[in-house]
């Protein structure tokens, strides 16, 4: 579709790995894992730019030491508990209750 040059398609890529990279690292220290996760890019004035948020919509964490699901998954998979999990996200990510 021609929509990035090969250059921004490289880019791409490398922005993408190393946001893996520091979100994976980031995210233990607050008993997390990082199994998966979605970008969306954009392109402007020829500079790519990350148009996107880093939610549990968009990302799957999982509890480190559990293995328990802490996001969309609990929904897909009617697993209950979804505001709780978000919140148990939150809590952990910032340090605060909702």
């Amino acid at each position: 579709m021609n929509l990035a040059t090969p250059e921004q398609l490289k880019t791409i890529q490398e922005y993408g790995l190393r946001i893996n990279e520091i979100l994976s690292n980031y995210l233990i220290g607050k008993k997390l894992e990082l199994i998966d996760f979605k970008l969306e890019f954009g392109v402007h004035k020829g500079e790519i730019l990350l148009g996107d948020e880093i939610s549990p919509d968009t990302c799957r964490f999982w509890d480190s030491e559990t293995g328990e699901k802490l996001d969309k998954d609990r929904f897909r998979r009617d697993l209950g508990n979804v505001e709780e999990a978000y919140k148990e996200v939150l809590l952990r990510l910032t340090g605060e209750a909702m």
